[in-house]
C-alpha cells in the first residue's frame, strides 16, 4: 500500500507553461486566450465555459501542433527529484489537469507518474475542431480524481497532498490532507495550508519528511 499520494496541477505547476497559450500562439490568438486563462485562474470565470471559449480559438490548427507545442514545454525544476523521493518512500505521484492529454501523456510517462488525467481536444480529418471531448476536467473533476486515486491506493484523504496555483485547484485542495499553493494566484493563497513561492517542486519533499534520493 502506498504511504501517501501527491496530486499536482499541470500548467504552471508541473510545467512552467500554460499549454493552451502555447497552442493559441500557433493560432495567432494568444493575447485573447491568455486574458481568459488569467481570469479563470483567479476565479472570475467558470472554468468549463472559459475552456470552451479558449479551445474555440484553436479551430483549424493541424493535429501536428501537439508535437510543436510539446517541444516547447519546460518541466518545472525539482519534478524528477520529487517523483524519485516519493516513490522511494512508497508513495504515488499523480497529475490532474484542465489541459490536454495530447501534450501531457508523453511528459507524464517520461517522468514516471503513477496516474494522470486531462481533457482531450476533438480532431477531425487531422484538424482541431475547436471543441473539447466530454467529460471536461474542471475543478470538481480534479477533486474527484484525487478521491478516486486515494481510494485505489487504499489511502485516507488525510494522507494526500494536493499542489496547485489557480482557482480550479481549490476543490481538490479542500479535500486533501495538505494543500500547497505553488506560486499561487490570490484565491489559492488565501486557502492553502502551505505556500511555496520558489519554483522548485523538490521542496515538497521536506513537507512530507522526505529527502532527495
Amino acid at each position: 500500500m502506498a504511504a501517501f499520494l501527491v496530486v499536482l496541477d499541470v500548467d504552471s505547476t508541473l510545467i512552467e507553461d500554460e499549454v493552451i497559450e502555447l497552442l493559441a500562439d500557433e493560432a495567432g490568438s494568444r493575447d485573447r486566450v491568455a486574458e481568459i486563462t488569467l481570469r479563470a485562474m483567479n476565479g472570475e470565470l467558470d472554468f468549463a465555459e472559459s475552456l470552451r471559449e479558449r479551445v474555440a480559438a484553436l479551430a483549424g490548427l493541424p493535429a501536428s501542433v501537439f508535437d510543436t507545442v510539446r517541444a516547447q514545454v519546460t518541466v518545472t525544476r525539482g519534478v524528477p527529484e520529487l517523483v524519485a523521493g516519493v516513490h522511494a518512500a512508497g508513495g504515488r505521484v499523480a497529475v490532474v489537469s484542465g489541459g490536454f492529454h495530447e501534450v501531457i501523456d508523453p511528459i507524464a510517462a517520461e517522468l514516471g507518474l503513477d496516474e494522470w488525467r486531462a481533457n482531450r481536444l476533438e480532431v477531425v480529418g487531422g484538424v482541431l475542431t475547436g471543441r473539447v471531448i466530454p467529460p471536461i476536467i474542471d475543478a470538481a473533476a480534479k477533486a474527484s480524481a484525487l478521491r478516486e486515486w486515494a481510494a485505489d491506493a487504499g489511502l485516507p484523504l488525510s494522507q494526500t497532498l494536493a499542489v496547485g496555483d489557480g482557482a480550479n485547484d481549490l476543490p481538490m485542495m479542500a479535500v486533501c490532507g495538505l494543500a500547497v499553493g505553488f506560486d499561487a494566484k490570490a484565491p489559492v493563497r488565501d486557502l492553502a495550508h502551505v505556500l511555496l513561492d520558489e519554483r522548485d517542486l523538490s521542496m515538497l519533499l521536506p513537507l512530507m519528511g522526505l529527502r532527495r534520493v
